[in-house]
């Protein structure tokens, strides 16, 4: 990532919390700004163990292919529901790629008047549904693409955290702008383009040039939701909350311990929200069918 940073989780680079330039892992001053930096912390050297958040929930070997599977999932679900109410209401399947967006709403779909009724959860499931094959297919080619590079700078806990917030912070937006139906996860993708203009801010030379890459970007993807039905306002509110985030929040793993425990707490919440939310989509599915 900006030439500077490898992808690998032990990577020999930490940040200096002063200027927030790359130094090497083992310095003890910061050749950029002449701060004195701490050591970094070891990676799994917590007693909580390397790959559980606080001793307690697994973490997945990477957040992006969790993220990934869970989308694949419910795209699943939507394609057999949808299969099973088109063979209800004209006796015969529907197509094989075809998607009842009746049904999308039902699992979770941002709906204005919805959401301001109380289901805020849709905020959060709508990130994970999509109206079609191919519409899965180039959002989770985006994550495939995009994920490992931001859960290498920030670890999978800060990306956890990331992608529910500026999924949220899109859908909202979108939801106060634009009150109709929506969903798919390029609210978050968005969230993670933004957030890598944000962290190239500060990687000098290398950074600019990285940054007017993904602006460009950014500028196909808003003009295609111009001639195309996509949902330009959970865009921008995804790509503007990532943005800020990633040129506040210092990349790699936490300095301290009270800020590991401050990161870790943040990934729980972030996972049981995301658990909630299906939970109150099921309950609501539930009660929609009795």
């Amino acid at each position: 990532m900006f030439g500077s940073r490898e992808s690998n989780p032990a990577s020999a680079y930490k940040m200096c919390p002063s200027c927030r330039g790359l130094i090497e892992r083992n310095a003890s001053d910061c050749p950029l700004c002449g701060s004195a930096v701490r050591p970094a912390r070891a990676r799994g050297s917590s007693a909580t163990g390397s790959n559980k958040i606080l001793g307690v929930i697994p973490i997945p070997g990477t957040a992006t292919a969790l993220l990934i599977a869970v989308n694949i999932a419910m795209f699943g679900i939507t394609w057999y529901l949808s299969q099973v109410k088109a063979s209800a209401e004209a006796g015969g399947g529907a197509g094989f790629a075809d998607i009842n967006p009746n049904v999308v709403l039902s699992l979770g779909a941002k709906f204005g008047p919805y959401v301001y009724a109380g289901q805020w959860w849709r905020l959060v499931t709508a990130m994970f549904l999509h109206l079609g094959l191919l519409h899965i297919f180039m959002n989770m080619w985006c994550l495939v693409d995009l994920g490992p590079m931001v859960e290498s700078l920030f670890t999978k806990t800060k990306f956890i955290v990331l992608y529910l917030v500026t999924g949220v912070f899109g859908f909202a937006l979108s939801t106060f702008m634009s009150p109709g139906m929506s969903a798919g996860a390029s609210s978050p993708i968005m969230g993670l383009i933004g957030i890598l203009i944000g962290v190239s801010f500060h990687h000098g030379g290398l950074g600019k040039t990285y940054r007017a890459q993904l602006w460009r970007w950014v500028i196909y993807i808003l003009i295609l939701g111009i001639i195309f039905p996509f949902d330009n306002w959970a865009h921008i509110g995804g790509l503007a909350s990532g943005l800020a985030l990633g040129y506040l929040i210092p990349e790699g793993e936490p300095e301290t311990h009270r800020a590991e425990i401050f990161w870790n707490t943040l990934s729980i919440a972030s996972v049981l929200t995301i658990a909630g939310s299906f939970a109150l989509m099921a309950l609501q599915l539930n009660s929609t069918l009795r």
